[in-house]
């Protein structure tokens, strides 16, 4: 498990992140969202998604994250402790804990159903572990990550059009054209 403590979790500095439980605040690709639901959401696209579908808030963002967790590691004086590939590992050892949460459940719905709190907020620890490490060693690549998704979504959508794959989980090698 990733080391943190209270006072960092919070922002940077010591400053709190702004949050609001009506989805007014900042408004940037979409509402913040409290308790996994949102009335409107835009896409980068200019596109709406689906009413009631879950979305992400919009503080922090990935810079925001990267920052905090320099500065978790510089006031600890652990960079030379987190190396490429001393991150890599670690972050699979975070899957692994996230994987832990699921083997003996089955299939388990969207949303979770039947998890209690304290499983959830286990769960949200562990994925943020795993974030976090992602975060720091696409820093330490030097991968810009927001563009390297940009370019990977264009890339999956020429592999996967919609009109060819719609509905099915096939890979982009088995469509015929």
């Amino acid at each position: 498990m990733m080391a943190t403590n209270e006072d960092d979790k919070c922002g940077i500095a010591g400053e709190a992140p702004s949050v609001t439980s009506n989805g007014s605040g900042p408004s940037k690709a979409h509402s913040v969202v409290l308790n996994g639901t949102s009335s409107q959401s835009k896409l980068q696209n200019g596109g709406a998604e689906r009413p009631g579908r879950f979305t992400f808030s919009s503080e922090p963002n990935i810079e925001d994250i990267r920052r905090m967790q320099a500065q978790f590691t510089d006031e600890r004086d652990w960079n030379q402790f987190h190396q490429p590939r001393n991150l890599l590992l670690a972050m699979v050892g975070e899957v692994g804990e996230v994987a832990e949460l699921f083997q003996w459940r089955g299939d388990v719905a969207e949303g979770l159903p039947g998890w209690t709190e304290s499983e959830r907020e286990h769960l949200a620890q562990e994925l943020s572990d795993v974030l976090i490490y992602l975060v720091e060693l696409a820093e330490k690549c030097h991968v810009d990550l927001p563009q390297a998704v940009l370019r990977k979504m264009a890339l999956n959508r020429l592999k996967y059009p919609a009109s060819k794959v719609h509905g099915s989980a096939k890979k982009y090698t088995e469509y015929k054209d």
